[in-house]
């Protein structure tokens, strides 16, 4: 049964960049037809999608963040790590790695798998 485990730090500072990794075991990242995505969520805010790298190495980005975000993988380590430049306590969430048959993840479904999240705070 394929797990993810997100791992980084809870507290950046504004203007820095925000590195997560998304752990992935029981399943291979690189397994037909899964997309790996980050999602986040705000206080009192709903489900935000992020972005999602594919099983073939592809990269899918929001709109509107796709100025700071990069999805990145390693094969060799079955990770997929997510970077957010120059945060601010806006983006202050609990972020979260999901594995999906969808590139794009705005809400839980059954056949989805999702990391139990991490906590990230902005500020100085």
């Amino acid at each position: 049964q394929v797990q993810l485990r997100e791992s980084g730090p809870g507290l950046v500072k504004p203007s820095q960049t925000l590195s997560l990794t998304c752990q992935v075991s029981g399943g291979s990242i690189t397994t037909n037809y899964y997309y790996w995505s980050w999602i986040r969520q705000s206080p009192g805010k709903g489900l935000e999608w992020m972005g999602a790298i594919g099983y073939s190495g592809g990269t899918y980005y929001s709109p509107s963040l796709k100025s700071r975000t990069s999805i990145s993988r390693d094969t060799s380590k079955n990770h997929v790590t997510l970077q957010l430049t120059s945060v601010t306590p806006e983006d202050t969430a609990v972020y979260y790695c999901v594995r999906s048959e969808q590139i794009r993840v705005e809400v839980r479904k059954d056949n989805d798998v999702w990391g139990q999240g991490t906590q990230v705070t902005v500020s100085s």
